[in-house]
């Protein structure tokens, strides 16, 4: 089974580059983010004709985030972090697609830090982390993807000195990702590729690209039922110098049946 994820940073805009990815590569399932997009312009049918059912959160203008399956369609679990009923943006949507659980998340940003948007992206972390010490505790498959706007570590990012007071590097943001990890989690790129340099999002400008000046910022985490079937993981790079794509990559990981 093979699980993708990818920050599409606009479905409307990247619809062509979307489906030829779906096309060309065959994910059985994939987490968009930033779908950018109201819940009636999600593109239900040219998903549907690619061959994928699917579910959204959609949100005009922001954020927003899909399940899609081609592996029967997705039964929705949750919308929004539970005990966070308070916030309005559509950042997390979970359901369970072939027998595993997929929490499908766009993390806030959180910049500029310090800040209120900072603020707000640590009282997300901390909702996020109640949530998934629920579900590592079920000992059920989960599988927790998305863009979660966390460089881990130095090796995450290219000249990692220039990111030292960014929200995605501040030392806070570092920590939760940390104790989320500590719970139980296995971070699969890192698992399987634990000293490669390997990038999921590169600017727009400066040729960032060209470069490989980028950062891992998309993530999958996995609990041990799931980790324990990881057979491979990897970055869609050619993805990202396609016409008209996103500035992220997308993400996937392989697990062997069964």
């Amino acid at each position: 089974m093979k699980i993708a994820t990818y920050n599409v940073n606009g479905i409307s805009a990247r619809l062509p580059v979307l489906l030829r990815w779906l096309q060309e590569t065959a994910p059985d399932v994939v987490c968009l983010q930033e779908l950018k997009a109201p819940q009636e312009k999600f593109p239900e049918q040219a998903l549907q004709e690619a061959g994928y059912d699917a579910i959204w959160h959609g949100q005009k203008s922001w954020n927003g985030v899909a399940i899609l399956s081609k592996v029967g369609k997705p039964e929705e679990i949750q919308k929004g972090l539970p005990g966070n009923d308070e916030d309005d943006q559509s950042r997390y949507l979970e359901a369970r697609v072939n027998g595993i659980i997929i929490g499908c998340l766009y993390l806030p940003n959180g910049n500029p830090a310090p800040g209120p948007k900072f603020d707000y992206k640590l009282r997300w972390m901390e909702h996020f982390a109640q949530h998934a010490a629920m579900l590592i505790a079920s000992q059920e498959p989960v599988v927790l993807t998305g863009d979660y706007n966390v460089i881990p570590t130095e090796l995450d990012a290219y000249k990692p000195e220039r990111w030292v007071e960014d929200a995605l590097f501040r030392p806070e943001t570092r920590a939760a990702f940390q104790e989320l990890l500590a719970q139980g989690w296995t971070d699969a790129i890192r698992h399987l590729h634990p000293t490669e340099t390997i990038y999921t999002y590169f600017d727009y400008f400066r040729n960032a690209f060209g470069r490989n000046a980028g950062l891992r910022i998309d993530h999958f985490l996995l609990s041990p039922t799931v980790s324990a079937k990881l057979k491979a993981a990897g970055v869609d790079r050619d993805a990202r110098s396609w016409e008209k794509t996103s500035d992220h990559a997308p993400v996937w990981i392989e697990l062997a049946d069964g």
